[in-house]
């Protein structure tokens, strides 16, 4: 249960008792009614706005109201206090008795526990990492991977349907760079001298030996020499060839993580060999159908030199008619469509897929790009859709504190792959979630491997493993002790009396809301938040036995409060799993 929308329900419908009985006018608009929790839990268990949102419609002061409501919400059996504060909310604070009902439910429901029908089976296209097919993975992408891959599992979990996807940018220049920059390393294979790196190539070695296996087919018999052929063909084979062997690449390193996308979206898709009957080029006639479209020249950049600026006649989208700062060309004097033009439609497909609401993350160098993504979105979906996008800032690898030397293999980056195999995945999606999206984070390949309270990775899995050793334990001390799915919701839970006990409860049912809050806000790293909440709340309770025999999980020759404080510990077990289980970490029984 969301209880929040419970209490909703029962203000809501004291609300309308006294407007029956003349307490209140007829005709109040509830639309805005909000039941939260309030900025000081030790004050109450929620907080509502009823009393403010119908002081205007009523004509009435809200703390006149407040008190009203609070006289009746007082009589409520799940209710034993409603207070008013401030300007006129109203706190509530509710029984030790429907805490306990909650804990019934966390046991009852296991791992399953704050799942929700919010989304409505509604589908929704997250697409993250999307890293261009010219390398393997840098840490910065790591980040969007992890943020992508556990906001799909959270949006799941909130009863949205998620199809996870990955855009391959394989068209364009990029792509012929990476053919002459792989053709280069095929020469070197081959046995030539070619000289240096040119400038306006991939650096990093990862080519070497996709070079040297290429080479290796062509010594073979019956093998092509790819140095006797004309540029167009070598160049097409070789992008071609470096496409699929860095994906191949990309999928490792993702896979060593454990993400996983459902699609793979070819930009080239977009781009058929008949140019005006290319999806790119549908896109534009429609924007041009829409009278979104007009033929103008662009003012050159502000404040800046640009030596390849030229104000010539192109075609320009109306960028600014929804919300952008200028309007953007479509197609470059080479008569190449723009990366622009090509996302305008890979974002119509998605609409035509039937995707409403789209996702995309994205790495901190593509922040100057959302306005315009947003606004050709509203035009080409016609208002219908809507496109969040995501920003993942920077990455900054630090070991003992200082900075970490990049890559030779990978170029100028610090590869994802090898900070997977020093800390292990569930370190690192983790740590990746420790921050919001849009804040720099600092990840320090010594400090995320201690076992501290300082590491929080160690802290809420030690929640996990302390609570499994409590069970092991309690089997110890009363082997025939039943711990299965029906005895523990059965136990005497009125034995959970302690003020500690009943604050680790209300912490636990609190994982319902927070599932679709942060499913609503689209953030992820709430999860990591409130894991780390319950660790501690449970780790305390944990020290307070150690100085008190009394309230230790397991009282020798007490079974009934000890099967009572043993569902308190797997209840723990089980929303620790549960949100461990969105972010992609393993909830281990025994730390290493």
């Amino acid at each position: 249960m969301n209880y929040f929308g419970y209490l909703r329900d029962i203000v809501k419908n004291e609300i309308e008792a006294a407007t029956g009985c003349g307490e209140l006018p007829t005709g109040l608009d509830l639309g805005a009614l909000a039941v939260t929790q309030p900025p000081e839990v030790a004050h109450a268990d929620a907080a509502s706005n009823a009393a403010l949102v119908l002081a205007r419609q009523a004509k009435q002061a809200p703390r006149e109201i407040a008190a009203l409501l609070a006289e009746r919400l007082a009589r409520h059996p799940d209710i034993v206090a409603a207070t008013t504060a401030g300007p006129g909310f109203i706190n509530l604070r509710l029984s030790d008795a429907f805490w306990r009902d909650r804990l019934r439910e966390v046991l009852a429901a296991g791992v399953r526990y704050g799942d929700s029908r919010l989304g409505g089976g509604a589908e929704v296209n997250v697409e993250y990492v999307s890293a261009n097919p010219t390398g393997p993975l840098h840490v910065g992408h790591g980040r969007g991977a992890v943020f992508g891959d556990a906001l799909a599992a959270l949006l799941e979990k909130a009863g949205y349907a998620v199809t996870r996807e990955y855009y391959i940018n394989d068209a364009g220049e990029q792509m012929r760079v990476l053919a002459d920059s792989l053709f280069h390393r095929y020469r070197e294979a081959m046995g030539e001298q070619p000289g240096p790196v040119p400038e306006r190539s991939y650096p990093g070695e990862y080519l070497i030996p996709v070079a040297a296996k290429i080479a290796e087919e062509s010594r073979a018999p019956g093998g092509t020499d790819w140095r006797t052929k004309k540029r167009e063909e070598w160049r097409e084979f070789f992008a071609n060839r470096g496409v699929a062997e860095m994906m191949d690449a990309i999928k490792a390193d993702l896979g060593a993580l454990g993400i996983r996308h459902d699609t793979f979206f070819s930009e080239r898709d977009l781009q058929r060999p008949d140019h005006d009957t290319s999806e790119v080029a549908e896109t534009v006639k429609q924007l041009m159908r829409q009278g979104d479209i007009y033929t103008g020249v662009l003012a050159p950049p502000k404040g800046m030199t640009v030596d390849d600026w030229e104000p010539r006649q192109q075609a320009l989208f109306r960028a600014t008619r929804f919300g952008d700062d200028i309007d953007r060309p479509l197609q470059k004097s080479s008569g190449e469509w723009t990366y622009f033009a090509s996302d305008i439609a890979y974002h119509r497909d998605k609409f035509r897929r039937g995707f409403r609401t789209m996702i995309d993350v994205w790495g901190a160098d593509h922040g100057g790009y959302v306005k315009r993504m947003k606004a050709a979105v509203a035009a080409i979906t016609g208002g219908q859709g809507d496109l969040d996008v995501k920003i993942c800032q920077l990455v900054n690898v630090l070991k003992d504190g200082q900075p970490v030397r990049m890559s030779k293999r990978a170029g100028d980056f610090i590869a994802l792959r090898a900070v997977v195999d020093e800390v292990g995945k569930d370190v690192v999606r983790f740590i990746m979630l420790t921050r919001r999206n849009d804040a720099p984070l600092d990840f320090d390949l010594a400090r995320v491997v201690e076992q501290s309270r300082e590491n929080p990775v160690f802290y809420v899995q030690y929640a996990h493993a302390r609570a499994c050793s409590v069970r092991r334990h309690a089997r110890e001390a009363f082997p025939d002790l039943d711990l299965g799915p029906t005895a523990l919701p059965a136990a005497d839970l009125t034995l959970l009396a302690d003020a500690d006990e009943i604050g680790l409860i209300k912490r636990l049912a609190y994982w319902p809301e927070l599932v679709e809050s942060a499913a609503v806000a689209h953030e992820p790293h709430r999860i990591t938040f409130y894991l780390h909440d319950v660790a501690a709340a449970f780790h305390a309770l944990w020290n307070k036995g150690t100085g008190d025999a009394a309230l230790r999980f397991i009282v020798a020759e007490q079974r009934s409060l000890t099967l009572a404080r043993l569902a308190l510990v797997v209840g723990v077990a089980s929303v620790v799993a549960s949100g461990l289980a969105v972010i992609g970490v393993t909830p281990l029984e025994e730390l290493r």
